[in-house]
């Protein structure tokens, strides 16, 4: 096994021995740009931290199309790009690259810059063994352009690199991303991997974040920093219409150890009398609930209202998703590593209302911070959820970090350096757990 170069002399010359390395992003892990259809600037929509909020809600709000499952863009004068700069990697590095957010180091956009220093630093060239996926995160996980996308990342690192085959690295979405590739593409799949390794992918949903982003949006930078980013009710109405999102609810065929469910304490009056009793729905009768809280959702964009209800076009599309990949299948020869997050309070369970203070009606959910119970995990998806894989895995392995922040974690790099054979582990304390030690299923994912 070959040592890792950065506790030695670094050169600027590729290293023959490595096999490539392709960097996959999840859902919002990617730059996204509104480019003019005609003559003007391109403006960064996602992310960024000055007028944040103004330039989402006029360049990047959309609605889904039935007709062709993709999710367009309410501006009519502009289309949505992911920069390719620098062999893909620019757009998953660090999310807002303003001079400003790099003088005040802001961690919450530092994306997986981090990682891509680590594997530069043990030898890896960007364009020649290093590359990376971004993609527009509002698709569908196998949607053409998504697919073809990827496709064409695979290709080129195996070329770049004297046709080795490619070590994948996945975070969050991003595996069911591959999923989705592995079972439309096997034979591709087969013929440019090697090795896979996936990082916090809600293999069967986030149950509590997922379910609540539907009901009420979602805040991607927590505290005072939240102020100049965009808006939990702006980020709602644009997940509304984003078939990644639904794909991500939980599946209601897993068998949990203890159901996911969406608690309403309600308040009812009939002849004269008020009852006051918590309603309860599980993953299957949760979708009447959406139908129900959201029937008069609406934004007002361009001087125009549009109605933006609970989905049912995507929620039958990511249905087809599920089943796509409740049926994929690990080729013969191409190795799979999960690493997953946990030691954290993970929303499983949310809550709208209380008994002091119940809903009369469920639109209110849409208008109210919810209340969670917790399990095990990364503090975004269950441990559950990322372990219950459905592969012939080679090795699984638990880390204390969060979801995001296990893309710089110290531990998740020792074992991604050990499997990609360029430094041996060297700690123990990581939990680790063989494929015969977990449950034998299919992952099947809204």
């Amino acid at each position: 096994m070959r040592s890792c170069p950065c506790f030695g002399d670094k050169t600027d010359e590729p290293v023959s021995d490595l096999d490539p390395v392709l960097l996959v992003s999840g859902m919002g892990g990617s730059i996204i740009n509104s480019k003019p259809k005609g003559f003007g600037f391109t403006t960064r929509v996602w992310v960024r931290f000055i007028l944040a909020d103004l330039e989402f809600k006029k360049k990047i709000l959309s609605l889904y199309n039935p007709k062709t499952g993709y999710t367009e863009t309410l501006d009519k004068n502009s289309v949505i790009e992911v920069p390719d700069d620098d062999h893909g990697l620019y757009a998953i590095d660090i999310l807002d690259p303003s001079l400003f957010t790099k003088l005040i180091h802001l961690s919450e956009v530092y994306h997986f810059h981090d990682m891509i220093n680590m594997l530069v630093g043990c030898g890896y060239k960007k364009g020649t063994t290093l590359f990376g996926y971004g993609y527009d995160f509002r698709q569908s996980n196998r949607i053409d352009k998504l697919m073809e996308g990827l496709k064409v990342k695979l290709e080129t690192a195996y070329k770049k690199s004297g046709g080795r085959k490619v070590n994948l690295i996945s975070h969050s979405m991003g595996g069911i991303l591959i999923l989705c590739f592995m079972s439309l593409h096997n034979d591709l799949f087969s013929k440019y991997v090697k090795k896979w390794i996936c990082m916090a992918c809600p293999f069967q949903g986030a149950p509590g974040c997922v379910n609540d982003a539907l009901l009420t949006g979602l805040q991607f930078v927590d505290g005072f920093e939240s102020n100049f980013f965009v808006s939990r009710w702006s980020m709602h109405q644009l997940l509304i219409e984003c078939p990644s999102l639904y794909e991500m609810l939980p599946n209601p065929e897993y068998k949990w150890k203890k159901q996911p469910g969406i608690h309403v304490w309600r308040k009812h009056g009939k002849n004269g009398e008020t009852n006051i009793n918590l309603e309860s729905y599980g993953p299957a009768q949760s979708y009447s609930l959406f139908k129900e809280a959201l029937r008069n959702n609406e934004i007002n964009y361009d001087g125009k209202t549009i109605a933006l209800p609970f989905n049912i076009d995507i929620l039958e599309w990511a249905a087809g998703t599920r089943q796509l990949i409740s049926n994929s299948k690990l080729p013969d020869g191409v190795s799979f590593y999960n690493i997953y997050g946990a030691s954290l309070d993970t929303p499983f369970d949310v809550c709208y209302g209380s008994e002091e203070s119940p809903l009369e009606d469920l639109s209110e959910i849409c208008h109210t911070m919810p209340a969670y119970s917790y399990v095990d995990g990364d503090g975004t998806v269950p441990a559950e959820s990322c372990k219950a894989d459905g592969l012939d895995a080679t090795e699984r392995v638990e880390v204390a970090a969060a979801h995001r922040e296990i893309l710089r974690d110290q531990k998740a790099f020792q074992y991604i350096k050990k499997w990609l054979g360029i430094e041996p582990i060297v700690s123990k304390k990581s939990k680790t757990s063989k494929v015969a030690d977990s449950d034998s299923m299919k992952p099947i994912v809204l």
